[in-house]
């Protein structure tokens, strides 16, 4: 395994000032995928970045929890993942199965209920998910819960970079996706 490896691996697992710091190292040393995953996957950019992202997400996820045993360069593994990312988007993108994520938006499901109906069903669904989402926003931490607090409101993620001390716009995404991921685990559980 390459040295620069080694270094990367040791980074991500140490204190979070350091793991924050290598995480961005690996980000932008293989950003130049998301440019290949476009061309050789005839990805648009957003799907190839986040294909992209996913593969940081995850790969940072088994480095942490000891799930990479480095029988490959990082580079190789990172790949694998980022292919992997790339053929899922197709497929989901290609298939009849694709069909069954397009569901009837809410919207035009509640135009179809009587007016004192929907005005009930509004509220009920209102309320339940405010009230489930500010609970969780607490429980992810303060940091998750400022960052999404302040993309909600329109903020762009350049702006939050500035405001929040991050290096980058990447970053902010994947920190975000990161804490969406959070959000969305602790909604469901």
């Amino acid at each position: 395994m390459l040295e620069q490896d080694i270094q990367i691996l040791d980074g991500l697992k140490g204190e979070y000032a350091k793991r924050t710091r290598y995480e961005q190292i690996l980000y932008r040393q293989y950003a130049y995928f998301i440019d290949e995953g476009a061309r050789k996957y005839n990805l648009n950019n957003d799907d190839s970045f986040s294909a992209y992202s996913d593969t940081i997400l995850s790969a940072i996820h088994n480095i942490v929890n000891e799930r990479f045993d480095g029988r490959s360069s990082l580079k190789t593994y990172l790949y694998q993942i980022f292919s992997n990312k790339c053929i899922d988007l197709i497929r989901k993108n290609t298939t009849n199965k694709h069909q069954v994520h397009k569901t009837m938006p809410v919207a035009d499901a509640m135009s179809q209920l009587p007016d004192s109906t929907r005005t009930v069903i509004d509220g009920l669904i209102t309320n339940e998910l405010k009230a489930t989402v500010r609970k969780q926003l607490d429980a992810i931490g303060e940091k998750c819960r400022k960052l999404l607090l302040m993309f909600e409101d329109g903020l762009t993620d350049k702006e939050i970079a500035a405001i929040l001390s991050y290096n980058t716009a990447a970053v902010v995404k994947t920190t975000r996706l990161r804490c969406l991921d959070k959000l969305r685990e602790k909604i469901l559980n």
